[in-house]
């Protein structure tokens, strides 16, 4: 098949997933499309792995961008000039949006879309009103609609009022690339022999709460001698690097913006710690329960059963 994906490009969960599925089908046979502002983190091309940027303009015209009229725009060209067979988009909101235009914009064919939705759609409607009827159509017009977890599929029905079928897809682990091994080198460069090693990986998004994380991290270390990693990036990280120089951290508290080398670090005899606010289950905590390494999670609904 050939098949186009667009997920938005950064170290958000939705874009490793999208990424990862990606180069899954292109493992398989599958000629895959990625359409999206930027080239994504995890992404690598390859003989069957496709990369088209979207070109945003301004204009003295518009305050903001429309980048979801350019991305259908794109998503129409690519359709054509390459013959998609399916379109694969992340995110209800603007992407299923985009798809649905495109399909409208190519009366002589129609070319279905999968919309998989992300917690994202979920807090976006819930601090914003406004976006709850354009995203219950983007929902309802696609051909098809996944949800990463039972628990965001039942919000997603309870939320929106939603009728038609969602199907859940569980976040997935490569079980070749996450798999326990001893300690490699690296965390030499990190940690003595005798320290503990806890890590933070995120997009750094206010979600995310990484202040909590340096906090918690602050307490910890009067009680065991251990290393913090900080691992990606986003709008909070001056914050915590911020916090993490007033608690007199700096020395024990690493910020780090690997794109390619952070799944090693799961390896570790380590422990991964996560302050989010929601209940799900990100592909963050899978791939680190998958590896046995134990987690650090603020209490929540959904995660007393683990």
């Amino acid at each position: 098949m050939k098949i186009g994906i667009t997920c938005y490009p950064t170290y958000g969960g939705s874009g490793v997933v999208a990424t990862e599925l990606g180069k899954e089908l292109a493992s398989r046979g599958h000629d895959v499309h990625f359409i999206s502002y930027a080239f994504p983190i995890r992404l690598t091309l390859s003989e069957r792995i496709f990369f088209h940027e979207v070109e945003v303009r301004t204009y003295p015209l518009f305050e903001y961008p429309p980048y979801d009229l350019v991305l259908a725009t794109k998503m129409a060209e690519v359709i054509t000039r390459y013959d998609l067979d399916i379109l694969h988009v992340h995110y209800a909101i603007p992407h299923s949006i985009s798809a649905y235009l495109a399909r409208m914009m190519l009366a002589d064919r129609k070319v279905p879309f999968v919309t998989t939705l992300h917690g994202t759609d979920i807090t976006l409607v819930g601090n914003d009103r406004s976006y709850l009827p354009i995203t219950r159509f983007g929902i309802e017009q696609s051909d098809a609609v996944t949800a990463v977890s039972k628990y965001l599929m039942l919000r997603t029905v309870e939320e929106f009022q939603i009728h038609r079928p969602i199907t859940v897809v569980p976040n997935f682990v490569d079980c070749n690339v996450y798999n326990r091994t001893a300690d490699p080198p690296i965390r030499c460069r990190f940690a003595e022999s005798d320290e503990a090693v806890l890590i933070h990986i995120s997009n750094f998004r206010p979600l995310k709460r990484v202040e909590d994380v340096i906090a918690t991290f602050a307490k910890v270390i009067k009680q065991c001698p251990s290393k913090l990693l900080m691992v990606g990036d986003g709008p909070e990280r001056p914050k915590a690097e911020w916090l993490a120089g007033i608690l007199a951290l700096p020395t024990m508290c690493f910020f780090w913006e690997s794109k390619t080398i952070w799944p090693s670090y799961c390896r570790w005899r380590i422990c991964c710690c996560f302050r989010v606010k929601t209940n799900r289950l990100d592909s963050s905590r899978w791939k680190r329960w998958h590896v046995k390494c134990p987690l650090s999670q603020a209490m929540s609904a959904e995660f007393p059963k683990l």
